[in-house]
């Protein structure tokens, strides 16, 4: 039980740390980023009726590129549920700045509680010892920033009108890969056989590096043009 409660902790801590430290707090955001959860949920839904409508049923791990490619695009589901919560969501009267983190915090919750919480509660209580929820909390993680990551991207591509026309391509370009990231994650895992551990430091190295160059394009686009 304790080490359920350790593995919660690293998988659900940081969302709440995040809220309480940043200004979505002082502002009450908590209802953007629940409704956004509702969101998640509904796509996740679609996504799991297209999944079980046209993928094969697999009976081993074996790397499929056909259906990794059409998991890939269903993936996309996933951008156009954001699109909705960032365009069409009412929001209380909050800038742009804090509306992208309210989305993409409770994106990123939502997630970790539908992925995540039943094997914890199932699995970390377990007599014997195993890395797998610790690399799970750290997996959720990097998911938090990586959602944070293309609610900004998004906010940028859909909300911010007078963006520098240099940065548009590279706006897209950042955005497309965060949204590919699972099919690249499950690329290494089954196509190349990267372990757990391998696959959860490249997630949080990739992450971190999308992080900061979605800051640095949410701030260059901040600056009013010359």
């Amino acid at each position: 039980m304790f080490h359920f409660f350790n593995c919660a902790i690293l998988t659900f801590g940081p969302h709440a740390v995040y809220y309480s430290a940043t200004p979505l707090s002082e502002y009450d955001t908590l209802g953007t980023s629940v409704k956004t959860a509702v969101v998640y949920l509904v796509t996740a839904l679609v996504k799991l009726v297209c999944l079980a409508t046209f993928l094969k049923v697999s009976e081993s791990d074996i790397f499929d590129p056909s259906q990794e490619l059409l998991k890939a695009l269903i993936g996309f589901i996933d951008v156009a549920g954001l699109y909705f919560a960032l365009t069409q969501l009412t929001h209380r009267n909050i800038s742009q700045n804090h509306k992208f983190q309210a989305v993409g915090l409770g994106w990123a919750f939502a997630d970790s509680v539908l992925h995540r919480l039943a094997p914890l509660w199932v699995g970390a209580r377990g007599l014997e010892f195993t890395w797998d929820y610790i690399l799970q909390g750290l997996e959720a993680n990097a998911n938090l920033m990586l959602s944070l990551s293309l609610a900004a991207l998004g906010s940028l591509m859909w909300l911010r009108k007078n963006k520098p026309k240099t940065l548009i391509p590279i706006i897209y370009a950042c955005a497309g890969f965060v949204a590919t990231m699972p099919s690249i994650t499950s690329y290494l895992r089954w196509g190349l056989g990267w372990h757990l551990p391998e696959v959860v430091g490249f997630q949080l190295f990739t992450s971190l590096i999308m992080a900061l160059v979605s800051w640095q394009l949410f701030s260059a686009c901040q600056k009013p043009s010359a």
